[in-house]
């Protein structure tokens, strides 16, 4: 498999003039407050001084948002060599084993971790409550709330966060670039309303951002996972890799003219079964184990049945099940359908897949290191060796922890390292000619033209024939939306998927076979010769 070279339209997106822009100095900057970030941050010396900036308030983030849980091994039936075979059985050949091996020998004591935090789980007779996700051969997933773990674990982190004081949490903080000198990061300039630009200078930076779920018109993300670590990182320099591997979630709830809304893993797990529009359980024609078979399987099984009826969607059904048993462990999907008139326990949900967790990201090795001096990543925006071509259902939250306390702990051990002293970095300067400004461009029109374009043609099923063509529409926007300067976070974020899309859309035609999320419907077997991450670097 080769490498991939790719230039983006400029190194900085905005021009700066670094002696009229307030600078602050840290020890630590962490981009990103969700699960990984925070963990990272509490992983940091006491001694040293960190920043933790987020785009948004600190309570949004993807890890909030996740319903099923965390995967560990805790019941006696179940043990570690199951759970590293069934993440690398999902991973279609593209997993560390060694880093499968050590995360998965790590979760119970992070989600311990979690509980001397704060942290609530259900239980079940005194135990902690477990419950079986597709992929999964044992009932090992932690879920907290019925069905909104994410909501439970960052309820505890923040509270813990608020209580560290050499930790500055920077909140509704857009992070425009990282700054690098001499081949290495040396912090970021971020943004905010009412402080406009400040260069923030660290001695060692984690990138925390998160995913690109909304590169895609159906997605279960918020607003804020536009891909912007992974393509600040790409313009400083760092490699990443595997960008064609985006997770399609199968069953997210489908009302035309409302939000896109998760529905958990976790329902199937519990026995829900899929019907299509004549009330026909179809997932035992795709695949032996039915409704628990790996996400990927699953979504392109709902795609073909949907085209075979010709129906916008599939139908959830739980109405077989113990009423108990549903309001207990899905009070939140409950409460939402009901927004909507559905009741899980008597009607049958309508679903189809959105985009839900981006695989690929900047290269790390097994310490969070990044291929960029003094730059560490950790969690969704990162791609460390876990999840292969395919995540195992709830391994996600389980990564942030176990890397963010990697990349929290090294980075704070290179910064103590370090003499407190920055009186021997030059000033950065952004030289570039001006570039046209951004007035006349609807910009929301162009994110809704991109979301469509890349949910028609690099979505579940992909061909040369339609990456191609998705490829020609994103240059040509490009071309006239990478070079412009923009002085809003609407505008960043569309530049940063732009890039995004292109190496996506590239990555995608080199794969020329099918593999875990990535599928081709003109290569639908998979080449054991292509068992290999494409990197793709800046030219």
């Amino acid at each position: 498999m080769q490498r991939l070279t790719v230039a983006p339209k400029r190194r900085y997106l905005v021009r700066f003039n670094p002696k009229r822009v307030p600078h602050l100095f840290t020890d630590v900057l962490i981009i990103g407050a969700g699960i990984t970030g925070i963990r990272a941050a509490l992983a940091i010396d006491p001694k040293l001084e960190v920043v933790l900036a987020t785009k948004d308030v600190i309570s949004q983030s993807n890890s909030a948002y996740a319903q099923g849980g965390i995967a560990g091994v805790f019941d006696p039936l179940d043990d570690f060599a199951n759970h590293v075979a069934d993440t690398m059985a999902a991973g279609k050949g593209l997993c560390n084993r060694d880093i499968v091996e050590t995360v998965i020998h790590e979760a119970p004591d992070r989600i311990r971790e979690l509980v001397t935090y704060g942290a609530v789980f259900d239980r079940a007779d005194g135990e902690i409550a477990l419950t079986q996700e597709g992929g999964h051969s044992h009932r090992r997933v932690v879920h907290a709330l019925g069905d909104a773990t994410g909501k439970e674990v960052m309820r505890a982190l923040i509270d813990r966060i608020h209580r560290e004081q050499q930790i500055a949490t920077w909140e509704k903080t857009f992070t425009i670039d990282l700054l690098t000198h001499d081949g290495e990061c040396r912090g970021a300039l971020v943004w905010n309303a009412e402080h406009g630009k400040t260069f923030v200078w660290a001695k060692q930076t984690i990138l925390a951002t998160g995913g690109a779920g909304r590169l895609f018109r159906e997605t279960t993300n918020p607003e804020i996972a536009t891909a912007d670590g992974q393509a600040m990182a790409f313009r400083a320099g760092a490699e990443l890799r595997d960008m064609e591997f985006m997770q399609f979630h199968p069953t997210v709830l489908y009302i035309a003219g409302s939000s896109r809304h998760l529905i958990s893993e976790a329902v199937r797990g519990e026995g829900g079964l899929l019907r299509d529009c004549h009330g026909r359980r179809f997932m035992p024609d795709y695949d032996p184990a039915a409704e628990l078979a790996p996400r990927d399987i699953v979504s392109r099984s709902i795609t073909r049945q949907m085209e075979k009826t010709r129906h916008h969607c599939v139908y959830l059904d739980l109405t077989h099940l113990e009423k108990s048993l549903v309001h207990e462990r899905f009070p939140h999907i409950g409460q939402v359908c009901a927004e909507f008139g559905l009741d899980l326990t008597r009607d049958q949900i309508p679903v189809r897949p959105g985009a839900h967790y981006m695989i690929g990201g900047l290269t790390v090795d097994a310490e969070a290191r990044t291929t960029l001096p003094r730059l560490w990543a950790a969690g969704e925006v990162a791609s460390s060796g876990l999840h292969g071509a395919n995540r195992l259902a709830s391994n996600s939250l389980l990564e942030g922890l176990v890397f963010g306390l990697r990349a929290g702990r090294n980075a704070s051990a290179a910064a103590a390292s370090e003499a407190d002293s920055f009186t021997a970095l030059p000033l950065i300067t952004d030289n570039s000619p001006a570039q046209p400004q951004d007035a006349g461009l609807k910009l929301d029109d162009l994110l809704n033209s991109l979301n469509s374009e890349m949910w028609r043609n690099v979505g579940i099923e992909r061909s040369a024939e339609g990456l191609e063509a998705a490829l020609q529409q994103v240059e040509f926007w490009d071309r006239y939306v990478g070079p412009r300067e923009f002085n809003n976070t609407q505008g960043w974020e569309l530049q940063n998927m732009m890039l995004v899309a292109r190496l996506m859309i590239r990555a995608a035609q080199l794969r020329k076979e099918s593999r875990g999320t990535h599928y081709r419907s003109d290569f639908p077997d998979t080449e054991p010769s292509q068992a290999e991450h494409i990197p793709i670097t800046a030219s």
